[in-house]
C-alpha cells in the first residue's frame, strides 16, 4: 500500500512538471466555473453578461449594471477534490467595467507516507503527515465598449499559483482575450482567446522531498522533472440568441466550439486544430425560474479492441431568481455519459447594492 501511495505522488509530480505533457498543463482553468454556465455545458461565451465573464468572457462585463459577486463550490471525484470560486464585478462607467476573480482546484488531507520506516526499519505512524496539491488562479479583467464597431472586448491578466505539499510549488502568468458583439436580430457573437501568448509556469522543488519518495520506490531511477511547462492557447467561438416563446417563457439557444492547436480526441481532429462543439439551452419562465440542458465534450474514444466510440458530456441544471438573488444548481458527469462520476454545482450571485 505504501508503495502505490509513493508511485502514485511521484508519477503526479512528474506530471506536473513535464514539458510533453505541456498542452494539458493548468487544466484546472478548463473546467469551468458557474452553475448556470456548467448546466449548459459551458456554451455561453457569446451570451455571459454578468460577473461570471471574468472566467469566460471579459468582453461581458460591459453588461453589468451593479456591482456583483459570484461563489461557486463543487466536488469532484468522488467528493475526493475540492473545486471553489469566488468574482466580483464592477461598471466604472458606461464604456468600461472592471473584475476580479479567484479559483482554487485543490485536493486535501493526503497522507505523505515517505517517512512511515524509519532509519532502522521500524514502522510508526506518527511519523505519516498530511499535505495538499492546490492550484489558485488570480484573474484580473477588464472591458472596454467599442461604439463605432458595436464591439466589447475585454482581457484577463491572470497568476497562477500551485502547490504540491511541501515537495514542489510553482508560479504562472499569462492572458486571455474576448469579445462580444450583438446585431440588430439580436444574435450574439463571442470569441475567448485563452493564454493568448502562451501561458508559462516555472516550478521550483524540494531536491530533498523528491529523494525521500526516490529512495522509497527502489530501482525506479526517476529522473528529476522539468522545471517549466507552457499553456497552448485555445480558442472558443460562440453563436446564441434568445427567444421570446410567449409573454411567460424565453428560451436561450447557444452553441460554442472549443479550438485547440494540437491533435485530440476530439470529434474533428487532425495534427494542427481540434475541435469539440458544445450545445446549451436555457428555458426561462417570467425571469424567475430557469431550466437547463446542454451536451459538450464529444470525444473519439478509443475502446479496448481499437475502435472508436463517440461519447460526451452531459449537463443538467435549475435556477431561481430572487430579488436580484440568483441561486443555481447543475448536475454534470465532468468525463461522459459512460462513466458514473457525477457531480453536484452549486452557486450564488447577488448584487452588492442590495447590502447598502
Amino acid at each position: 500500500m505504501r508503495t502505490k501511495l509513493l508511485v502514485i505522488l511521484f508519477f503526479s509530480l512528474i506530471t506536473a512538471f513535464s514539458q510533453n505533457s505541456s498542452k494539458y498543463s493548468n487544466e484546472f482553468l478548463n473546467i469551468g466555473v458557474d452553475a448556470r454556465s456548467i448546466g449548459m455545458a459551458n456554451a455561453v461565451v457569446s451570451s455571459v453578461d454578468d460577473v461570471n465573464s471574468t472566467y469566460w468572457n471579459p468582453a461581458g462585463l460591459l453588461n453589468v449594471e451593479r456591482d456583483e459577486i459570484s461563489l461557486m463550490h463543487s466536488n469532484y471525484f468522488a467528493n475526493i477534490a475540492n473545486y471553489n470560486f469566488i468574482s466580483y464585478a464592477k461598471k466604472i462607467d458606461t464604456e468600461s467595467a472592471i473584475g476580479f476573480s479567484l479559483i482554487r482546484f485543490g485536493v486535501d488531507d493526503i497522507m505523505d507516507t515517505t517517512q512511515l520506516i524509519d532509519n532502522q526499519g521500524n514502522i510508526d505512524f506518527n511519523r505519516i503527515e498530511l499535505f495538499s496539491a492546490a492550484d489558485y488562479a488570480f484573474l484580473f479583467s477588464y472591458a472596454k465598449r467599442n461604439s463605432l464597431l458595436n464591439l466589447n472586448y475585454g482581457l484577463n491578466v491572470k497568476i497562477i499559483r500551485r502547490i504540491i505539499g511541501d515537495f514542489a510549488s510553482s508560479w504562472g502568468f499569462g492572458f486571455d482575450f474576448g469579445i462580444q458583439h450583438e446585431n440588430e436580430n439580436g444574435w450574439k457573437f463571442g470569441l475567448m482567446a485563452r493564454d493568448i501568448t502562451t501561458t508559462y509556469n516555472n516550478w521550483n522543488f524540494d531536491e530533498d522531498r523528491l529523494n525521500d519518495i526516490q529512495n522509497a520506490l527502489e530501482g525506479q531511477n526517476q529522473e528529476i522533472p522539468e522545471k517549466s511547462e507552457i499553456t497552448i492557447p485555445k480558442l472558443q467561438i460562440g453563436l446564441s440568441k434568445e427567444f421570446e416563446l410567449t409573454n411567460e417563457y424565453s428560451l436561450l439557444s447557444a452553441m460554442n466550439l472549443f479550438i485547440m492547436f494540437d491533435q485530440t480526441n476530439d470529434i474533428i481532429s487532425s495534427e494542427i486544430v481540434s475541435i469539440t462543439p458544445a450545445i446549451g439551452f436555457e428555458l426561462g419562465y417570467i425571469d424567475l425560474v430557469y431550466l437547463r440542458f446542454g451536451a459538450g465534450n464529444f470525444q473519439n474514444e478509443i475502446q479496448y479492441d481499437s475502435t472508436k466510440k463517440l461519447s460526451f458530456q452531459p449537463n443538467f441544471g435549475i435556477g431561481f431568481n430572487m430579488n436580484n438573488i440568483e441561486v443555481n444548481y447543475a448536475f454534470t458527469d465532468i468525463g461522459n455519459q459512460s462513466v458514473a462520476l457525477y457531480s453536484n454545482i452549486f452557486s450564488l450571485k447577488f448584487n452588492l447594492n442590495l447590502l447598502r
